[in-house]
């Protein structure tokens, strides 16, 4: 075994392991060997010897010889586990699992420091767009004031097709899942929770403060109509599924999920289909925005490359706003301005408004356009789902 080869463990073989197994093997972009790769299905037909499969993960766990443990699972609860045990064991992880990471970051950053290891996972957060390499090396100080993302591709997808061919929003995710964009259950995606996951992890890299999942409202489109559409044309605007960390002082922040009614001054205006965009403001550098495929097996691949030729150079997340700077405080008690559609006065009850700037009503529904507590929709957020309304933050924040 060449030891300046770097030896790999992979979990996962669908389209992203697949893809980067094909990467490594025939390409010359990195040294690294792929050792040997987990599977949950051993009777599939593979490119590979079936002699570098296993069913086993101490196969990989437990073999000195292997350096990196790649995990490209979907499971989350898995993920977990072998993340956590690869760390334990010595061995630095590249992951691109979102949902595993939002709930266990704050224990796996403690565990790769007690272990002296590195995990990076480049892939979680905005495919190929290098998001948090950038929040960790670029704008590593205390001068950052905002972040607004566009952060999944799906429902960006969804909206686009809403808009511009002015299709109902079952025509357009039934579109969305013909072309792979959007699983066949989509829940994940359009109600917001793959974006509230990401925002989770680009909390940490921007701010230095994790926050649980369960603390933050998302929101997402599944209950949008083309009345919410026609009223965003009539501002002449669109609606955008967007992530925002809010700095609200020197003390305090806070951060949350929904559509976002989007002027045309707005970079994230022209992001349309299956893109992300991402906008970063600063005290000193204005805003700075990236733009890029979100998902799908090449920019998610291109990511996970991007951190295994990291890891060839000793690359880790320093983790600088934790470690060099006062905590922020996450703060949920800040009014911000929704425009709310609904169509009865019980669903409409459920909603703590602090003022009320503009009303429409006719025979078919209502809307209000005003100020309430974050808290309160985070109050209410799991009923939301289940009721006849539609939410959409107008960008006004008090």
């Amino acid at each position: 075994m060449n030891k300046n080869i770097l030896q790999i463990g992979l979990f996962g073989f669908g389209t992203v392991g697949g893809g980067l197994a094909h990467v490594l093997e025939r390409g010359k972009t990195v040294n690294a060997n792929i050792k040997k790769i987990c599977i949950r299905h051993p009777e599939k037909e593979r490119e590979l010897p079936k002699d570098r499969f296993t069913i086993n993960p101490n196969d990989i766990l437990e073999d000195d010889e292997i350096d990196l443990v790649v995990e490209l699972i979907d499971d989350a609860d898995a993920a977990y586990e072998i993340v956590k045990k690869a760390l334990e064991k010595g061995k630095s992880v590249v992951s691109g699992n979102k949902r595993m990471l939002a709930f266990h970051l704050e224990e796996l950053i403690c565990l790769q420091e007690e272990h002296g290891v590195a995990l990076l996972y480049e892939a979680s957060a905005c495919g190929s767009i290098p998001i948090i390499r950038n929040l960790e090396e670029y704008y590593d100080n205390d001068l950052l004031k905002s972040i607004t993302g566009i952060l999944n591709g799906s429902s960006n997808f969804i909206l686009s097709k809403m808009f511009r061919d002015n299709l109902e929003y079952e025509s357009a995710l039934k579109i969305a899942q013909d072309l792979g964009f959007a699983e066949s259950d989509p829940k994940f995606d359009v109600d917001g929770f793959d974006s509230l996951f990401k925002l989770v992890i680009l909390a940490v890299h921007s701010l230095g403060v994790y926050v649980h999942p369960s603390k933050i409202f998302n929101y997402g489109i599944s209950n949008i109509k083309n009345i919410d559409i026609c009223y965003a044309i009539e501002k002449r605007k669109k609606i955008k599924l967007i992530g925002q960390i809010l700095k609200l002082d020197n003390n305090s922040f806070t951060l949350f999920v929904m559509p976002k009614l989007v002027s045309e001054d707005e970079y994230i205006y022209s992001v349309e289909d299956e893109y992300n965009g991402v906008v970063i403001e600063g005290e000193c550098y204005d805003k700075q925005f990236m733009f890029g495929k979100g998902a799908g097996s090449y920019p998610t691949g291109s990511a996970v490359l991007s951190d295994i030729t990291a890891r060839v150079h000793n690359y880790r997340y320093e983790y600088k706003k934790m470690k060099y700077f006062n905590p922020l405080i996450y703060n949920d008690n800040i009014s911000v301005e929704i425009y709310l559609r609904y169509n009865n006065l019980d669903d409409f009850s459920l909603f703590e408004f602090e003022c009320i700037n503009e009303r429409y009503s006719d025979s078919k529904y209502y809307y209000v356009v005003g100020f309430i507590k974050l808290s309160n929709l985070l109050k209410i957020k799991n009923l939301l789902s289940n009721i006849d309304v539609f939410i959409a933050f107008t960008d006004n924040v008090k």
